[in-house]
C-alpha cells in the first residue's frame, strides 16, 4: 500500500512536470509591443522583457517605438477594419482614451479578471480599464499630481513652507498675491487653450466630464463648476503668467518666473533639471477646492498595457504582464531611479528607492510623498469621448479669462460637446 502511495505520488509529479514543461513550450515565442517616447516607455518595457527573458529564456520581444499618435492611428484602422494580423501582442493605451478602445471594439482586448490580483493597484487605475465588471488592461504609470513650489520666494514674501500644505484654492491665491507683491513672480504658468490645468482640478473633486454611468455631466456637475470658477479666480487675480504651448508652460517656471507648478509627478525629472535651483523647491499636495467631495489628490495622464485578444501569444503575454507589472517590486524601484516612472502598484512604495530623500527639494522623500498621494486619487470615469469634451472646454476657457458667466460657459461647453460626440 505504502509502495502504491509513493509510486502515485511519483506520477502526480510527473505529471505536474509534464504540465509545466507543456507550459514553458507554449511559452516560447516573440512577444511584440507596441508604445511611444523612447527614453520612458520603451526603457521601461524592454527593462521589463529583459527581467522576463532572464527566467524564461523561450521568450523575448519586440518593443516598437511609434509616436503616440502612430499608435492610436494604426491601432484604430485595424480594429475598425477587422483587420487584427498586422496588430502587436501588447499595446500602451493612454488612460483617457481606454474607455473609448473597450466600449467601441468589445472582444478586441484579452480580459484579465482571474488572472491579476488588481487588489494591489491604486483603485482609480482599476476602475477606468473596467467595463461591465471585467478588468482588460495592467495598470502602469501613474499622473499622481503635486504642487511643486519655490521655497526661496515664498520665505521672502514671509512663509514657510508648511503654509503650503493642505490648503485651499483660495488660499493659494491669497498666497500668490502676496508672492508678487514681495518679490515680482508670478505664482503659476497657465496656459488658457489647454484644459489640463481643469481636469486635475476637475478629477480631485471626483468629478468628470461624464457621470458614473457614462452619460455627459457638464451643467449640473459640481466639480467642473468649481475648477472653472477657480480657474477664472486665477485668471481675474493675475497671478499667473500666460503661455502658448507646452514649451512656455514649462519654460515659466525653469525659468524662475513662476513661484508654482501643479501637474503630473512626471514633471519631476524637467524640474530637477535646473541644477541652480536645487534646494530650492519643495512639494506639497495640491490645493483643495470648496466643494463636497475635495480632496487633495488628483491625476493627469498615464498610461497602461493591453493585450489583444487576437494575439497568438496573448497567454504569454498576461503571464509576462502579470509576473513583471503586478509582482515585481524590485522593478518599480528600478524604473523610479533611472526614469522617474512612479507605478501604480501599491506594494511598491515600501521599496527603498521611494523612502530615499532627494537633495534637489531640501531631503524631501519626494517619492514617497506621491506614492502617498497616489492611493488617494478619487476614482472617475473617463468614459469615452474625454478628448472631445476636452476640446469643447479648451475653446470656452479664453471666456473666463474675459469674466464670461461660469453657467453660461457651462452651457456653451455642453451645447458643443454634444455636437462633437453624436
Amino acid at each position: 500500500m505504502a509502495n502504491r502511495t509513493i509510486l502515485s505520488r511519483f506520477a502526480a509529479a510527473a505529471l505536474a512536470g509534464a504540465s509545466i514543461f507543456a507550459a514553458s513550450a507554449a511559452f516560447a515565442g516573440e512577444v511584440t509591443i507596441w508604445c511611444w517616447d523612447p527614453n520612458f516607455n520603451v526603457a521601461i518595457m524592454k527593462e521589463a522583457g529583459a527581467r522576463y527573458t532572464a527566467k524564461h529564456p523561450g521568450t523575448t520581444f519586440n518593443v516598437v517605438d511609434f509616436a503616440k499618435t502612430d499608435v492610436e492611428q494604426k491601432l484604430q484602422t485595424a480594429l475598425s477594419s477587422g483587420t487584427t494580423d498586422a496588430l502587436p501582442d501588447i499595446v500602451l493605451i493612454e488612460d483617457y482614451g481606454a474607455q473609448k478602445y473597450l466600449q467601441s471594439f468589445p472582444g478586441a482586448f484579452a480580459e484579465m479578471s482571474g488572472k491579476i490580483d488588481y487588489s494591489g493597484f491604486a483603485p482609480y487605475k482599476v476602475q477606468l480599464m473596467t467595463v461591465d465588471g471585467k478588468v482588460y488592461g495592467m495598470p502602469f504609470d501613474s499622473g499622481v499630481t503635486g504642487l511643486y513650489y519655490r521655497k526661496d520666494y515664498l520665505e521672502q514674501a514671509g512663509f514657510k513652507p508648511e503654509d503650503m500644505q493642505n490648503i485651499t484654492w483660495d488660499r493659494f491665491i491669497e498666497i500668490g498675491k502676496a508672492i508678487e507683491e514681495k518679490t515680482g513672480k508670478k505664482m503659476m504658468g497657465l496656459d488658457v487653450n489647454d484644459a489640463g490645468f481643469i481636469r486635475i482640478l476637475m478629477q480631485s473633486a471626483g468629478g468628470w466630464y461624464f457621470d458614473k454611468d457614462g452619460n455627459l455631466s457638464i451643467e449640473g456637475n459640481p466639480a467642473l463648476k468649481a475648477a472653472l470658477e477657480t480657474e477664472q479666480k486665477i485668471l481675474q487675480a493675475g497671478i499667473y503668467k500666460p503661455a502658448a504651448g507646452w514649451t512656455e508652460w514649462v519654460s515659466a517656471f525653469t525659468s524662475g518666473d513662476a513661484a508654482t507648478v501643479t501637474t503630473g509627478v512626471w514633471i519631476t525629472g524637467t524640474v530637477k533639471a535646473q541644477a541652480d535651483q536645487a534646494g530650492k523647491w519643495g512639494v506639497a499636495p495640491i490645493p483643495k477646492l470648496n466643494v463636497e467631495g475635495a480632496s487633495h489628490a488628483s491625476n493627469l495622464g498615464g498610461s497602461s498595457w493591453y493585450v489583444l485578444e487576437s494575439s497568438a501569444e496573448k497567454d504569454e503575454a498576461i503571464d509576462f504582464l502579470n509576473e513583471i507589472y503586478a509582482k515585481d517590486s524590485d522593478f518599480y524601484q528600478k524604473i523610479l531611479v533611472d526614469q522617474g516612472a512612479v507605478g501604480s502598484l501599491l506594494s511598491a512604495r515600501s521599496g527603498p528607492a521611494y523612502s530615499k530623500s532627494d537633495d534637489f527639494f531640501g531631503g524631501e522623500p519626494v517619492w514617497q510623498n506621491f506614492s502617498d498621494w497616489l492611493a488617494k486619487v478619487p476614482p472617475v470615469n473617463y468614459g469615452i469621448f474625454t478628448n472631445e469634451v476636452d476640446t469643447a472646454v479648451t475653446a470656452h476657457l479664453p471666456d473666463l479669462a474675459k469674466g464670461a458667466n461660469v453657467d453660461d460657459v457651462l452651457k456653451s461647453i455642453r451645447s458643443q460637446a454634444e455636437g462633437q460626440i453624436q
